[in-house]
C-alpha cells in the first residue's frame, strides 16, 4: 500500500516545519508547497527550502503569486513599518486573503496530485489575530473545497489538517523537538537581515522567543546585533 499523499503548506518558519514533521510521523507522503509572494525578504524561501529537504518532503514547489501588487501589508509594502510592540487589533503584518489563496493554489495541486489532505500550520492560541487563521475559516475552506472541485463532485473529500491550530507556541516547540526539527533551519522573523538574523523585536519574534522559554529549551534563533 502507498502512504497517502498530502500537500504541506511550508514557509521556512517555526510552525510550518512542525506540521510537516507531523505529517511525515503519520505516514503521510508529503508535497511542500512555499509561496513567493513578494514579501520583503527572500530568507524565509531559503528556510522553507531547507526544512523541506531535512524533513523528508517527497517534493518541494514554490509558487509566485504578486501580492506587493495589491499592498496593504508590512510584509509586502516596505512604505509600511514592520511594528516593533504589541498593538490594539489585527496588526498590519496581516497580508490580505493570504491563506484563502494558498489554501486555493494547495487544493488545486492536491487535486491534481490525487492527495486529500492539505496540512497547513496556522494556530489560534499565540498568534497575531489574523482572521484567517481561526478554526471557522479553516472549516469555511474545507467546506469550499468539496464544493468546488471535480474530485469533490464525484465523492471525493478533501481535509485541511491544522494539528497546531489549539496548542501554544511552547507545545509546538516541545513536539517539534521531539520530532527531531532543527529550528535552526527556521526562520520565524519578519525583517530578518539577508543572512537570515532574526530583529528579536516583531510579533513573530516575540511569539518564537515566548515558545521555546516557556518550553524550557534552548532557542536556536540567530538574532542580529542590538
Amino acid at each position: 500500500m502507498s502512504a497517502p499523499r498530502a500537500v504541506v503548506l511550508v514557509s521556512g518558519g517555526l510552525d510550518s516545519a512542525t506540521v510537516l514533521a507531523l505529517a511525515r510521523r503519520d505516514g503521510r507522503e508529503c508535497y511542500a508547497l512555499s509561496f513567493d509572494y513578494g514579501q520583503r525578504h527572500r530568507v524565509e524561501l531559503e528556510a522553507a527550502a531547507r526544512v523541506a529537504s531535512a524533513l523528508g518532503a517527497r517534493e518541494h514547489r514554490t509558487m509566485r503569486i504578486d501580492f506587493a501588487g495589491i499592498g496593504g501589508s508590512a510584509l509586502t509594502d516596505e512604505a509600511i513599518a514592520v511594528p516593533e510592540s504589541p498593538s490594539a487589533g489585527i496588526p498590519v503584518t496581516y497580508v490580505p486573503a493570504r491563506n484563502t489563496v494558498f489554501l486555493a493554489l494547495a487544493l488545486g495541486w492536491a487535486e491534481v496530485l490525487g492527495a486529500r489532505e492539505i496540512h497547513v500550520g496556522v494556530n489560534a492560541v499565540d498568534y497575531s489575530g489574523y482572521p484567517d487563521c481561526r478554526p471557522e475559516f479553516i472549516a469555511a475552506f474545507e467546506h469550499l473545497a468539496n464544493l468546488a472541485t471535480k474530485a469533490g463532485v464525484e465523492g471525493a473529500r478533501f481535509e485541511v489538517r491544522t494539528p497546531l491550530i489549539a496548542l501554544s507556541k511552547a507545545d509546538i516547540v516541545r513536539a517539534g523537538t521531539a520530532l527531531g526539527v532543527d529550528y535552526a533551519l527556521t526562520v520565524s522573523c519578519y525583517q530578518p537581515d539577508a543572512a537570515g538574523r532574526a530583529c528579536g523585536r516583531c510579533d513573530a519574534c516575540r511569539l518564537r522567543r515566548a515558545g521555546f522559554e516557556a518550553a524550557g529549551l534552548s532557542d536556536p534563533t540567530r538574532y542580529r546585533p542590538a
